[in-house]
């Protein structure tokens, strides 16, 4: 399937299987990329792309971030992604562009190293599963914690950031579980290892401080502007890892895992071990903005 699509490459359309870098690229060594996750879907008013100038803004900041100055504009960029869901034909898609470090330099000194860009599109549904939606996962406690402040920098999507969330994923499915949850370095609940959480508990919807060693999502910003437009009340704070078996409701989010359901941790049960009712009614007003393109946000740009 994949054989068919094409992957934008330096200002070109080019096969899928011809999309290539060198082995001594830095990037492979030293994991130096910054990438985003976008969502295109098929609304009722014709294919959109959610929080489009929001991600594009953030590979620009994620770049600044690792001193990469990307060769390209913000706009060339936005238009590369519309030209390439185009090219592929895709109605509703996932979107991955990626800046990384390619060939100059063979030590950890990146600046001699050319600056790469490519965008790929393919279409991915569920990421934790499919019917997790209403049915909920089971996650755990990872034994690795998130990194501590002034090691990474936690607020750049960067390629070798993800050395972390690879531990922490891995473990969690080796036990059983459909992903795990870090702890920052003081213990307290930070986020997935690719998404960040909420926890409910008597209505009131908590989540862990930006500050926490966590990539604050454009989803999480999302449901914090739903849930207060529905009402409830949002709080931003410390969050103690007791508190997560106790909950009444826990949901993850993030631009693959939409709004997911967490059903038990450390097999724990949440709830009544499936979608709680704050959970529905924020997917429902989530999911109807993606599905019906009636967006009182302006979160999606139609293309």
């Amino acid at each position: 399937m994949y054989n068919k699509l094409k992957i934008w490459m330096n200002g070109e359309l080019v096969d899928w299987n011809d999309a290539k870098i060198h082995v001594m690229s830095h990037v492979a060594h030293y994991g130096s990329s910054t990438f985003e996750g976008i969502r295109c879907y098929d609304t009722a008013k014709g294919s959109a792309i959610l929080f489009l100038d929001e991600h594009v803004r953030r590979l620009w900041e994620s770049s600044k971030i690792y001193r990469i100055e990307i060769p390209y504009s913000e706009t060339e960029i936005k238009d590369a992604i519309i030209a390439t869901i185009k090219a592929n034909g895709h109605k509703a898609c996932y979107i991955r562009p990626l800046v990384y470090r390619g060939q100059g330099a063979l030590g950890v000194n990146p600046h001699r190293a050319s600056i790469e860009v490519a965008i790929a599109t393919w279409e991915w549904g569920s990421y934790l599963g499919e019917d997790v939606l209403e049915t909920g996962v089971d996650v755990k406690v990872s034994s690795w914690h998130r990194l501590a402040p002034n090691t990474l920098p936690s607020w750049a999507k960067a390629g070798g950031n993800y050395m972390n969330s690879q531990l922490i994923k891995m473990e969690a499915i080796s036990d059983g579980y459909a992903e795990g949850l870090a702890l920052d370095q003081n213990g307290y609940v930070a986020e997935g290892s690719g998404e960040n959480i909420f926890v409910v508990r008597h209505n009131v919807l908590y989540t862990p401080f930006a500050a926490q060693s966590i990539l604050p999502g454009f989803t999480r910003h999302a449901v914090m502007e739903i849930a207060k437009k529905l009402g409830y009340e949002v709080r931003e704070t410390l969050i103690p890892r007791e508190s997560l078996y106790i909950a009444d409701e826990i949901f993850l989010t993030g631009t693959a895992a939409e709004i997911t359901p967490v059903r038990s941790v450390d097999k724990y049960p949440v709830g009544q071990e499936k979608r709680g009712p704050v959970t529905e009614a924020l997917q429902h007003e989530y999911l109807k903005i993606v599905h019906s393109g009636e967006d009182p946000f302006n979160w999606l740009t139609f293309i």
